[in-house]
């Protein structure tokens, strides 16, 4: 044979043309190599995650109004926050809590609504009718929360001789520590007592020296300030100017002038006791073990600590987050955290998630394995290789496809794979089977097994294209499905529609290449 189509090829069409030219093509093995390649590629890169993103803007407004009682704050501040809120495009869910001295309004934008255009109509909406809120009221604060919020990390800090100050003042350390890695968005800090220096009036020192206690609140303000003064050039540099200062100890705090009496000054020292030392108590926050620990303190026993949680940033990988403040808290061991304080992992998103997608990824190779071995059991081993290398490169293609579309590696998504396999192998099985077919027809016997494996794949093939667009029209329209179900959903028909699609180019590309290669010998030495 000369290698070309013959006029029997020629005469099928474009479909025949297609499959005949990467049946023999170099290019077929490069396109196998790059697809697994890709997909190798799409998994390390792939951010991993418990649940998918989805974009729920929510925004909190704050606005105080001291001396107001609650029903004042929700007829002045609240009522009319509330609908200034509801007027805007998108908003669609209003929340509110009225309380003496304070207004929390909660709106709620679509699922999906863009959080920048949410956060800065709102922004606009209300310091655009400021006149509407009451003279003694604040300015509205304006806090956006989102599902990166959630902590992904959570590390309780305990040991046996601290107490809930100094563990809080080591965790704080720690805290502007993990602050400078990388991803990480946000940490908060649970419990212990923060340090507070604590200025007691005493009224007779007071009464003696004629000193208003308003007048010591106003000096200390002013005096535990620092502003920029200006500036002036020296050369090529320019020299910044800053009056006042932060005061740092109670020794400065003392020193703070609060008045005259009888031609001599008057220090805060002279009329108040200041202490240096915790705060008051705001929570309790006690560690204890279980039965079954390994790690201090004994069970039973409950030692004070504090918690410090972390959350990254937007599509970022939790993994990756996780593992680099752990390596940050290695590195502050000894010198900002002592050796003998004990540091308890009580929440690891980046752990779990790990674990369930290689759990899932594991599941989706013996899924692979499993279809494998059915063909092997029925056709024969040569023909379940064919069917082992198109699945995964349908797979590799359809994981390019979730990083390039900005999906996480997460449950749903690696659902949506497995649920895959089972409608993608239908391609490649057909294919397989009618090739081994053709090749078993006595009048094939003689001809060149080349025109024999396009004339089977291209029997089949506008059957094959018609089920797999039927399939993915039955599936498709789930992507458009609205609320909170349609983005957590949406990775399903999106790779099931990717991997049918994939499916079919690969059914044009790989499957005859393949199955030419594998099926040949056999087919030469005779199917029994």
């Amino acid at each position: 044979m000369n290698g070309k189509p013959d006029y029997r090829v020629r005469r099928f069409g474009l479909i025949p043309r297609i499959l005949y030219f990467f049946i023999d093509s170099p290019l077929t093995p490069l396109i196998i190599g790059g697809a697994i390649l890709l997909g190798l590629l799409a998994v390390l890169l792939l951010p991993r995650e418990e649940e998918p993103q989805i974009v729920v803007p929510v925004v909190d407004v704050f606005v105080q109004m001291p001396g107001s009682t609650a029903k004042e704050v929700e007829q002045r501040v609240t009522r009319p926050l509330e609908k200034l809120a509801t007027e805007l495009p998108g908003v669609e869910y209003v929340y509110s809590t009225s309380s003496p001295g304070r207004s929390l309004t909660i709106v709620r934008f679509l699922v999906g609504w863009d959080e920048e255009e949410a956060i800065v109509q709102l922004y606009q909406k209300l310091y655009a009718n400021l006149d509407r809120i009451p003279q003694g009221a604040s300015r509205p604060l304006l806090k956006p929360r989102s599902i990166d919020d959630v902590p992904i990390l959570a590390l309780t800090f305990h040991g046996a001789g601290y107490d809930s100050h100094q563990l809080r003042r080591i965790v704080a350390g720690v805290d502007d520590a993990v602050k400078q890695v990388a991803d990480v968005s946000e940490t908060t800090l649970i419990g212990g007592q923060s340090r507070e220096v604590r200025v007691e009036l005493d009224p007779g020192r007071l009464t003696a020296y004629q000193i208003d206690p308003s007048v010591i609140l106003s000096t200390l303000r002013a005096a535990n300030r620092q502003q920029r003064a200006g500036s002036f050039p020296a050369g090529n540099l320019e020299t910044l100017v800053e009056t006042g200062g932060f005061l740092r100890d109670p020794a400065e705090v003392g020193a703070v002038v609060v008045g005259v009496h009888l031609g001599q000054l008057v220090y805060l020292r002279d009329v108040a006791s200041i202490r240096d030392g915790p705060g008051e108590v705001e929570d309790y926050v006690l560690f204890g073990s279980g039965r079954s620990a390994t790690t201090p303190p004994p069970p039973g026993i409950e030692q004070p600590a504090v918690t410090l949680t972390v959350a990254k940033r937007k599509g970022t990988n939790a993994v990756k987050v996780v593992a680099q403040v752990m390596r940050k808290i290695e590195n502050l061991r000894g010198h900002l955290i002592p050796e003998d304080l004990q540091i308890t992992i009580t929440r690891d998103y980046g752990r779990t998630a790990s674990e369930k997608s290689d759990e899932l990824l594991f599941h989706m190779g013996l899924a692979v394995i499993g279809v494998s071995a059915l063909v092997a059991l029925v056709l024969g081993w040569r023909e379940a290789g064919v069917v082992a290398i198109a699945i995964p490169v349908t797979l590799s293609l359809t994981l390019a496809t979730f990083y390039l579309m900005g999906f996480t590696l997460n449950r749903v998504t690696l659902f949506a794979l497995i649920f895959s396999i089972g409608i993608l192998v239908d391609d490649p099985i057909v294919d397989v089977e009618n090739v081994v077919r053709h090749f078993r027809l006595p009048e094939n016997r003689g001809r060149s097994l080349k025109e024999v494996t396009v004339e089977a794949v291209n029997e089949v093939r506008s059957p094959l294209i018609l089920a797999t667009l039927t399939v993915i029209a039955a599936v498709f329209p789930m992507a458009f499905v609205q609320g909170l179900m349609g983005p957590y959903m949406r990775p399903i028909p999106i790779g099931a529609t990717a991997a049918m699609l994939f499916s079919m180019a690969v059914a044009f590309i790989v499957t005859p290449w393949a199955a030419y290669r594998m099926l040949r010998l056999r087919a030469r030495q005779g199917y029994s």
